[in-house]
């Protein structure tokens, strides 16, 4: 692409559309048949029924899909239309999420303007902004969208906001000459770019590339070509699905050739060995991840933290890496005056004293020589003259108050070549003007400064050490006007001479500042073992200066500009990444790929934003972030969350909710697993000591349906804690199933299975295989009731606050309780579940055995601890 910004207005009209006039009817024809219409390309979406069936694809499912239809075949139907009712609620589960789609490249679309003033064979007309085409002239002026990208012709002091694609948070001053060398983009103050809008001023510019072939039709191409990240937790559910099927496929594969051995017929073993592992395989796990990722959501909402896709919630618990944009979300996108620099002295905001007359002058001043107003605190006008008359309510000194005191009576307006903006007023000492702009060109024009002790002659010591203030200001990050003042002949009108021989009054500093709750925010980051990185489309300087009062950086040379990025293939800056906590004036392309090189050195990184320029990084990003009150709906359609208040420090509130869930997700399958675990044992052991199955297909069936959903989804609701925040973030490639984690299974489900056990031995001495299945059946379920306590932490609870804080799992443990009695105790379902009636000794004996569970559990739990294991 031709870089236009460096060559002259009638070499772009050559180039562009071969001469010095407005396009003809038939060039406008020729060219949007060329450069197509001022569009952005849509992508090939999915259909409902697509994403529906994509729902199938998991491991698990399709072999419970294989167990159903097997079961069918045979004639177990019950167990057919359970696993398919399952997987078909997970599946409509999963659908409702999906389709809440990406729509991402149609709200870049709405960002055009409707409409467009264009100069067509040498008249304006009004035409939508979607049949502009390279080559015409439009005419811009304050509040309008520029629907197009393209070259400034025309500059009456044209003033444009490009937060959107640059994130740099004042509005741009823009020129219509040629400008030499590479820019990056903020920099390209000849250009305009299509989704920016028009702050001050007027101008005309020739289009020089529409649709696709914009910056935002850039971003829009990224988008496409930005593949989304799966979270930890589904990469690990995938991966744990995987192993889990095969093994217990095999394990089942062993015990039906063991059931035929024995003289079982093959119909009869191949139904037991599918019951058996529709048992093991825990279908119901990804209903409770959603159920339990749904709860998280409600949670994070009332905290202001809107969940877009469920599984954000669990990825944002794992992030190591989180990528912050500075406007509006470390800061309070806001500008806000920090110091007064007058009569020698520098004042910080909040010592201002309007009862000294020369602090009260500046600020008097600042409002005369000002177009912005504060009406019910809705702002109109230019951020920086709008935080000048903010410190005046602060102070009880009112725009409106002083304007009407001091009426302008004449002006002459900003000009960005003359960096400088001048009123008139009847002052007490006269007819003054006033001039505010740019320190380094009011210096040029100062004779006299304004002291204590009155107006006196300009010295070069004087100008030294305003310089010196001024660059301290400068160092600090702080925006800087000079204000000056001069008398003249009442009645006169003003002219550009009188802006020299000025007398010198103050500085005024300025910024957007942090957030208050930024700086803490960042700390518990750091404590979390999480690193804070700033990415920001403004300078260097402003960008360092905020990061270092918030405590992301620490050094200067932690701080770059995107053009070094430039300079590094993607292996340089794998290594790179590592040293720099700051970025400043990047692209959204060098965001993609700080991004991806964090995520290739094994980090889940979190991607702040609100600008278009954010979207393609939120969406490369594992969890993309968007702002709710400033963001564009293009970065919150591809965003993971949302942010309703716009604040760092939510975010942080969301990653301690993140590492709840996940915790709580994998207590829910360590109980899942521990028990099935328990029912595996008991039916191996039953198989290789030639004793009489255990468990009938309903009694698993059963099992799967009561006893392992209700706790499971109880102790994914346990109430939060906020110790997860001193645990430093898990890798991204870390398994669920980590060797810890599987002996503590493998321990529990051995205690359920060997108390399983007993109660089958004491039946079946009591009686036959029947009461000896109705004892193993009744203790198994029970003691799994009882081992949901068991699994609410790695810590003994029995007597601690915490074994009685969840509701939830009370209400589990009571309703799987009464319903199981029920079973064993009413005759008129004994046919149904297979069981006989027990005698009250043998009812309370199966109670016994299977509360027996929690104590003995609990111990190995307070064993473990005192070991270091």
């Amino acid at each position: 692409m031709k870089k236009y910004y460096q060559m002259a207005k009638s070499e772009v009209r050559k180039e562009i559309n071969g001469g010095l006039k407005p396009l003809t009817d038939a060039q406008v024809k020729e060219h949007q048949e060329k450069y197509g219409p001022n569009e952005l390309a849509e992508g090939k979406k999915k259909t409902v029924p697509q994403i529906f069936l994509e729902q199938f694809k998991d491991f698990l499912v399709i072999i419970l899909i294989i167990a159903a239809t097997v079961s069918g075949f045979l004639g177990d139907a019950e167990s057919a239309i359970v696993i398919l009712v399952v997987i078909t609620i997970n599946a409509i589960l999963g659908t409702v999420q999906t389709v809440k789609a990406e729509q991402s490249l149609n709200s870049l679309k709405k960002l055009s303007g409707p409409e467009a003033k264009v100069r067509r064979s040498g008249n304006v007309v009004k035409i939508p902004s979607s049949e502009i085409t390279v080559g015409d002239e439009v005419l811009l002026e304050a509040g309008d969208c520029v629907p197009a990208d393209g070259r400034i012709l025309e500059n009456a002091s044209l003033k444009i906001d490009e937060s959107a694609l640059t994130g740099e948070s004042l509005g741009v001053e823009k020129t219509h000459t040629k400008l030499e060398g590479d820019r990056p983009l903020g920099d390209q103050t000849n250009m305009v770019f299509s989704g920016s809008f028009v702050t001050y001023g007027r101008g005309t510019y020739l289009v020089t590339g529409v649709g696709m072939n914009t910056e935002v039709g850039k971003i829009a191409s990224l988008l496409k070509s930005t593949s989304e990240k799966k979270t930890p937790l589904q990469i690990n559910l995938d991966k744990f699905g995987q192993k889990l099927s095969i093994l217990i496929l095999v394990f089942c594969g062993i015990l039906f050739g063991i059931s035929v051995f024995r003289g079982e017929s093959i119909g009869n073993a191949f139904l037991f060995a599918v019951a058996l592992a529709v048992a093991a395989i825990p279908e119901a796990l990804s209903s409770i991840v959603t159920i339990v990722l749904s709860f998280g959501t409600q949670k994070m909402a009332r905290e202001h933290a809107i969940i877009r896709k469920l599984q954000a919630v669990e990825g944002l618990g794992s992030v190591s890496i989180i990528c912050s944009d500075k406007t509006g979300t470390l800061t309070q996108n806001k500008m806000t005056v920090e110091d007064y620099y007058t009569d020698e002295t520098r004042i910080s905001a909040e010592n201002i004293d309007c009862n000294d007359s020369m602090q009260y002058r500046l600020l008097k001043y600042s409002i005369l020589c000002n177009d912005s107003t504060n009406i019910n605190g809705q702002e109109i006008g230019d951020p920086t003259e709008t935080a000048l008359i903010n410190i005046g309510d602060k102070l009880g000194v009112t725009a409106a108050s002083v304007r009407e005191q001091y009426p302008r009576t004449d002006e002459i307006p900003f000009d960005s070549d003359r960096k400088l903006m001048s009123t008139a007023h009847m002052l007490e000492d006269g007819y003054t003007m006033v001039t505010k702009g740019a320190v380094d060109v009011l210096l040029d024009r100062m004779t006299h400064i304004l002291k204590d002790g009155g107006i006196q002659p300009f010295t070069p010591e004087d100008r030294k050490a305003i310089e010196a203030q001024n660059q301290e200001f400068s160092r600090g990050g702080l925006r800087v006007l000079a204000f000056a003042c001069k008398q003249l002949e009442e009645g006169r009108p003003l002219t550009l001479e009188d802006e020299k021989d000025l007398t010198f009054i103050g500085l005024i500093s300025m910024m957007d500042p942090p957030r208050e709750e930024s700086a803490q925010a960042v700390s518990e980051c750091i404590r979390a073992g999480i690193k804070p990185i700033m990415i920001t489309g403004d300078h260097k300087v402003t960008a360092a200066a905020i990061a270092k009062r918030i405590g992301i950086l620490k050094e200067e040379r932690e701080a770059c500009e995107g053009a070094v990025i430039e300079t590094m293939d993607d292996e340089q800056l794998k290594d790179f990444v590592e040293g720099i906590s700051v970025y400043a004036r990047v692209s959204p392309e060098h965001k993609i790929r700080i991004v991806r090189a964090w995520q290739e050195k094994g980090n889940i990184v979190a991607m702040t934003g609100d600008g278009v320029n954010d979207a393609p990084a939120l969406k490369q990003a594992d969890i993309g972030v968007a702002m709710g009150i400033t963001g564009s709906e293009v970065s919150k359609d591809a965003a993971s969350m949302v942010l309703t208040d716009d604040n760092f420090a939510t975010i942080i509130k969301a990653v301690e909710n993140g590492r709840n869930v996940y915790k709580n997700i994998k207590n829910s399958i360590q109980f899942l697993l521990s028990g099935n675990f328990g029912a595996i044992l008991a039916v191996l052991y039953a198989s290789i000591m030639a004793l009489p199955v255990p468990f009938a297909p309903v009694h698993l069936l059963f099992i799967n349906l009561l006893t392992d959903s209700l706790p499971a989804i109880a102790l994914g609701l346990e109430p939060h804690s906020s110790e997860v925040m001193d645990e430093k973030p898990r890798p991204m490639n870390e398994s669920i199933l980590t060797k810890d984690f599987l002996s503590k299974i493998g321990l529990e489900g051995l205690c359920i299975g060997i108390m399983t056990m007993i109660g089958f031995y004491i039946g079946y001495q009591n009686g036959d295989a029947l009461l000896a299945s109705t004892m193993a059946f009744g203790t198994l379920c029970i003691s799994r009731l009882f081992h949901g306590y068991n699994c609410k932490s790695d810590r003994p609870l029995l007597f601690t606050k915490r074994f009685f804080n969840n509701k939830y799992l009370f209400g589990a443990f009571f309703i799987g309780l009464f319903l199981m009695t029920c079973v064993l105790m009413i005759p008129g379902l004994h046919g149904i579940f297979k069981v006989q009636t027990l005698t009250l000794t043998q009812l309370f004996t199966v109670y016994g055995l299977a509360f027996l569970n929690l104590p003995v559990i609990q111990f190995l739990k307070w064993v473990r601890g005192k070991l270091g294991i």
